[in-house]
Formats: structure tokens, sequence, C-alpha cells
């Protein structure tokens, strides 16, 4: 590895003059989010046919557009009662109802016998794919591709359209540094920079050019905002923090979304700072519809609104259906309280027309956007053709290879010959159809025939002359499995040229409600493991989860760890496929990997503090029973060949430009492999009014070179990017003295320079 380092002092009449923008020192410049409203959009073609069918719609009818239901329930709600609630007027949207047939069933009784011929909307929890499944959403932000993430989602969205379902409960773009939650899986990771990108890419992909096209779903961004803070990672619970921590980390991924033209946000469980995330005017009406202008409709999360009382901040039902249309909150999700309360409470002048009438605008814009008025049903003849198909496989598969992170790789155990004699697969996961399609697998498991297991790709990878051997082992989920599962995986090892072991979790410890207060591997697996070492056979470690896991002792003593995930229907084929070298892994991680669960929350972008960690100082900010440093950094990621970074060149651009700062390295592939790597840049200001991360991710390149090949990468950092929240919640640019690295993770400093920007 070759280090530059570089000071350099940028001499300019401020680098702010270099984007075009004429500023004084602390001066304020606009930047997402940014504190001023937005000026009203002008009326389109769906604006104009909202507000005609809005004057001919009762009351009632009015509130049943702000009622969702769903068709699966704990309630007595027969389909019967649901279609005819919903031809009365009583119901807009209906969740899990799936199938172009059934849709289609209830859509035409609506269309039939309503007197405004309203249709419905139809929702449904479209993650990582409809029928065909994708990996996980934190596996998928591994690959750190927007474009990629893009034709998955625009995939998923053609899938679901053709079933009826027009309406997605995704992107999560919840901000999470806390792998005890569970739905840490459902986002993208600990950064929030990142988590924009790859938000907007999500909602392009769902969305299309037009929600009018054949093929594309409305999306929703949730879980606004803040749900990803949960205390002590716990599902459902409390979360507080600073307007400045709200709006640095929590809300960019939103706002990247809105920004992306996303119709529709749903809003969170948690109590945020005191004032439930449901019932929060300030981040609803003042935020969202307020400074950024947003124009879709907000969707509360699953009887979030009720839960207002169980929170303490309303006293009852009524009350709460106030808060929550007070607050901004559009549609109730089935808790049914809109359907039962709101008309008597407009009627007592408790909640003003206008607010009704502006969250039925929305909802009925929405509804004319997608064309629903003009095609209300599915095509039930083309729905079965677009399902699982082999293009969408192929690019289930693609995706899937790119998710997978190499952890370790002690002296080159990986790939493996396809030619090995013997090979031991070990591991109920490897031979588990279901735990690969993940959490939030929609309609998966109805292509479950489709799903290609560990233990599968293996077998179609190898020569037809190697030997693959299999042992369950222990499962996941046996805290008390016998010992003979040991003993059977152990001598089965013994047989072998290579010990692949595949442990993890399985996919329901992962998702809503699936909060652990352990990240280490449950069960046996880590007894299994260290008994299977100890025969002197090596050992390729493949990880099946949807977390960061505690892996210390597997990270000190196993040559080659591969983290796959859970990567959906084509997991056994993308995974041996790195593992034999025909896919060199690319994956990087989007969530540092604590060494125990004593570090957690850990993250890349923390502060120094006063005493910043010193291994050698006890009067620090350290542990006395382990290092600061993570397990495995942000960002990191192994490759099967190797990359020089040089030649840092750091220079202001013109002022025409409006570019600000333009970075410059050479990247050279020096192995004997072809390889992708991501080229990420962070910066750290020294000193500023509200003090600032040591490192902060600004940008990022995917860059594929040929062996020998070397390549120029360039990034243009605009002033923006060197700003912050002041103690006013304005944002700031100003001068002083900053760090950049351009590097191969969060902890890497290959290429470094400071510089100074003055006035």
């Amino acid at each position: 590895m070759k280090i530059r380092s570089v000071t350099l002092v940028l001499p300019i009449a401020v680098l702010f003059l270099f984007t075009g923008l004429s500023l004084s020192l602390g001066q304020t410049v606009p930047a997402a989010p940014a504190r001023q409203a937005k000026p009203a959009a002008k009326a389109s073609s769906a604006d104009e046919k909202a507000r005609a069918l809005l004057y001919k719609m009762t009351l009632d009818e009015k509130v049943g557009q702000m009622v969702q239901y769903s068709c699966r329930g704990n309630w007595e709600f027969t389909e019967t009662v649901q279609k005819d609630w919903a031809a009365e007027g009583m119901i807009g949207s209906f969740l899990n109802v799936t199938g172009a047939a059934q849709t289609n069933g209830y859509q035409k009784y609506v269309m039939e016998n309503s007197r405004l011929h309203i249709p419905l909307l139809f929702g449904l929890d479209v993650i990582h794919g409809y029928r065909t499944i994708f990996p996980v959403p934190l596996a998928e932000d591994c690959c750190w591709d927007p474009d990629l993430l893009e034709k998955c989602a625009s995939a998923a969205a053609h899938e679901a359209s053709a079933a009826g379902v027009r309406w997605t409960f995704a992107p999560m773009v919840d901000v999470s540094r806390d792998p005890r939650w569970g739905r840490i899986c459902e986002g993208s990771g600990e950064d929030p920079f990142l988590g924009s990108v790859l938000a907007a890419a999500r909602v392009r992909g769902f969305q299309g050019k037009s929600l009018s096209d054949p093929g594309s779903i409305a999306a929703c961004a949730k879980h606004y905002v803040g749900y990803g803070a949960a205390e002590a990672g716990r599902e459902y619970n409390t979360t507080d923090m600073s307007e400045i921590a709200l709006r640095e980390i929590y809300l960019p991924p939103f706002k990247a979304a809105v920004d992306a033209g996303v119709v529709s946000i749903m809003s969170a469980f948690n109590d945020l700072s005191g004032v439930p995330a449901s019932g929060n005017s300030h981040t609803i009406r003042e935020i969202l519809k307020g400074e950024w202008g947003f124009q879709g409709f907000v969707v509360s999360d699953w009887a979030s609104v009720k839960e207002l009382v169980s929170h303490g901040y309303a006293a009852d039902d009524p009350e709460a259906v106030q808060k929550g249309v007070l607050a901004g909150v559009d549609m109730d999700m089935q808790s049914g309280i809109y359907h039962n309360y709101l008309a008597d409470i407009a009627k007592k002048n408790k909640v003003p027309m206008k607010l009704i009438d502006d969250a039925v605008l929305r909802i009925l814009k929405v509804k004319y956007e997608l064309g629903l008025f003009d095609k209300p049903y599915a095509d039930e003849e083309k729905e079965l053709s677009a399902m699982t198909t082999p293009e969408n496989l192929d690019l289930a598969l693609a995706e899937a290879r790119e998710s997978i992170v190499l952890l370790k790789n002690e002296k080159n155990l990986l790939p493996l010959s396809k030619n090995i004699k013997t090979v031991a697969v070990i591991g109920t996961l490897a031979d588990s159809k279901k735990d690969a399609l993940g959490a939030w697998h929609c309609r998966g498991e109805e292509a479950m025939e489709k799903v290609v297991t560990i233990l599968d790709g293996i077998k179609a990878e190898v020569s037809s002359q190697t030997r693959v051997l299999y042992a369950a082992g222990v499962s996941p989920a046996a805290e008390d499995a016998p010992q003979n599962l040991i003993d059977e995986a152990v001598n089965t090892a013994r047989q072998a040229d290579v010990a692949i072991v595949v442990a993890g979790e399985l996919q329901n410890m992962s998702g809503e409600a699936a909060s652990r207060t352990s990240i280490s591997l449950p069960g046996r697996q880590e007894e299994m493991i260290r008994a299977i070492q100890k025969t002197g056979v090596p050992v390729v470690l493949v990880l099946m989860n949807s977390r960061p896991l505690a892996i210390p002792w597997e990270a000190e003593n196993i040559p080659s760890i591969v983290e796959s995930w859970f990567l959906g229907h084509t997991q056994g084929s993308a995974v041996a496929q790195v593992l034999f070298g025909d896919f060199n892994p690319s994956g990087r991680l989007v969530v540092t990997f604590p060494r125990s669960l004593g570090q957690v929350p850990i993250y890349y972008a923390q502060k120094n503090t006063g005493r910043p960690g010193k291994a050698d100082d006890k009067w620090t900010s350290r542990y006395i029973d382990s290092p600061n440093t993570p397990q495995f950094p942000f960002g990191f990621g192994l490759s099967y060949t190797e990359f020089e970074y040089a030649n840092l060149e750091i220079t202001p651009v013109t002022p025409t430009t409006k570019e600000g700062l333009k970075v410059k390295a050479d990247i050279t592939n020096t192995g004997k492999n072809a390889g992708t790597e991501i080229v990420q840049v962070y910066i750290q200001d020294i000193a500023a009014d509200i003090t600032q991360p040591i490192r902060k991710l600004v940008d990022f390149k995917r860059l594929t070179l040929a062996p020998g090949e070397k390549k120029t990468v360039e990034f243009n950092l605009p002033a923006s990017k060197f700003g912050y929240y002041n103690e006013k919640g304005r944002f700031v640019v100003k001068p002083g003295r900053f760090n950049i690295w351009v590097a191969r993770n969060a902890a890497d400093s290959s290429l470094f320079a400071g510089f100074r920007l003055v006035e």
C-alpha cells in the first residue's frame, strides 16, 4: 500500500466563489434539506382533475379516501364487507390484496357500484422484489451501484404492477447505526450521503419515468423520521435527538427521495424527542410539506396514529385522529380511527376542512398520476408471464454477486479450484431455500422451486470429478442442539480438502419485530466452527444474515470469510461463483461490523471527543478491554486483485463551473485479475462552530480495471459538501482547515491531504 500525504493551502478568495456563490463569512447557503419553503408548483392535469372531483365529494367520501385497510388482519372483516364499504366510499386503499384476479375483483366491484367511481389503490410491502426476490436491501446496498439498484427496483415494480399492486411501502431510508435493530436489514446502513444516493435510485426504479407508464408503481419512503435510532435497538422504541442530528443524519435520505419525485411518505411508529412521529407537525407540516414542498401524501405506518394514545400523546382515539390530521398524516393505515371519528371531528370544527381537502387532493392526484381512473384493472392474462422471468433472474444474479463482501482471505485461500478433489459443505443454511429469501420476501415463496441454495450452487459450479459432501450440523435456532450434530459436521470436514461452513441467522431473526440482544452467531454454531477448525482442514466461512454480526473469534482464526447476506432466488449461484472465481467480489460494507456488542452503537462518522481514544493512554475515550476500532469498518471489502492509489491532486475550479473543489487520483490494478474498486472520498472539518465527525463520506465511484490498467478518477465537490447545520439550525459553509481522503474504506488513508479554505 502506498500512502500519499499532502498538505495544501488554497489561498483563494474563498472556495465559495468557485461555486458561483458570492458569500461572505458565515453567510448561509441553501442545501438539502433547506429551510426555505418551495414555491407552489404549477397545477398539473392530475391536480386539475383531482380538484374537479373533490368538489363533487361528500365529507364521508373525502374521509374514505383517507382510510386504508388490510384484507388480512386479526378482526372480523370479510371480503364482502370490504367491498361494500369501498363501494360506499368509506375505503380508498387496501394493502395485502395481491394478484390480478383479486385486485380486479375488488376494483370492478367499486368501479361499478360506487357513486363517483374512484378507483382503489392497492399497496404491498414490495421491499426487495415481488415474485423474483433480490438481495435484502442492506445486502444490495453493498453494491454501491445506484444504477443497478434502479434496475432491480424497476423489475420488482413490473412484477407487482402486473399483479395489480400499484404502490409499494418502500424504500426504507432510515439511517441506522445499531445492529440490534432487526429492521437494519431493510435500509441502506449508517451513512446519510450513501443512503440518499441509493434512496433516490430506488424511487426512480419503482416509479419509472412516469407513474402512468405500464410497470411503474408508486414508491413510499419510510419511516419518517428517526426510526433507525430506536433506543437499545428495540423495535417500536422511542428516539431522542437534537435538531442538528435530525437534519444532518436522518432527514437527508428522505429529502433525496422527495427530490427524486417520491409520491408518498410513511410516518413512523417512534416517539421523536417527545413528540411521536405520526403526530409531529414540525417534521411533517413544517419540514416535509413546508420547507421541501412535498406534493405527495403521507400514510401512517400500521395503526401508528392510533398508537398516539399508547405513547401518551393523545387521551383517546378521537384526539389521536385530531392530532394525526393536524400534523399532516393524510391516510390512516389499518386502525380504522379516521373511518370512525374524522367526519364527526370535522363537523365539530376540531379539524379544519381545508386540511381534509388538502389530504384528499394529494391522494387523488397520485391515483390520477398512476392512470387508475383510465386503466383501473390489471391484465390477468399477462400476469403469470411477467413473474420470475429469465431476465429478472439474471438481474437478480448480477445484483447478488455484487452484494457479496469478502471480509477475509488469508494466503489467498479463495478462489477455490473447481477441480478440487473433495469439498465439505456444512450448515443447515447451506441447503435452505426459505432462508435465502430473507425477511420481507413478498410473494417469493410462490416461486420457491426457483431458489438456488448454496449447496446446489456449489454442486453446479465444481467439476464433475469433485466430491461434494454435506452435513447439516447445528441450526442457528437450536441453542441446545445435540453434540452428535457437531460430531457429524467435524467428521464430514475431515474427509475434505476444504470445509465451506455456512453459518448465520435464520431469515426471521431480522426484519420487523426481530431485535436481538446478542449479535453473535446464535445457537451452537461457533462451537461447531471451532471444532471444525481444529481438524486442520482449511475453512471458508460463508455468512448468511441481515445485520452486522460480532464474530471476533472467527475473524481471528478462520482464513477466509465471505459475507453473503440473504441474496434471494439466486443466492447459491452467486456465492458459488464468488467462491470458485467466476466472479471477483466487489461488495463494500454499508454498515460497521463491531468486535463486540459492547461497542454498539459504532459507526465510522463518530466525533473526536475532548480526549480522543489512544491505546497507550488510559485517560482518553477508550475501552480497557477492547480496541475502539471495529472488526470491519464501513466501506470495507476485499478483492481477488490489488489496487494501488497514487497521485492525489486537489485544485479549485474556475468560477464559471460552479463545481467547487476538483479531486483527482490514479487507481491502478496491480494484481492478476480484473476487478472493481469502489473509490471513496471522505472529508473532515478540523474546527467548526458545531463539532464535526472525524470523517464524512462525500462521494464515491465504481471503477472496473483490467490487470495492469490505470485510470484517473475525478470528483467535483461543490461548496455544500463542506457545510453543516449550526446551532440555529441553519446550513452554513465557512472557511477553515479541512482534511480529505481518497480511500478504500472509512479506516483507510491511502491518499490524504490537508487544505484550507480562506477568505
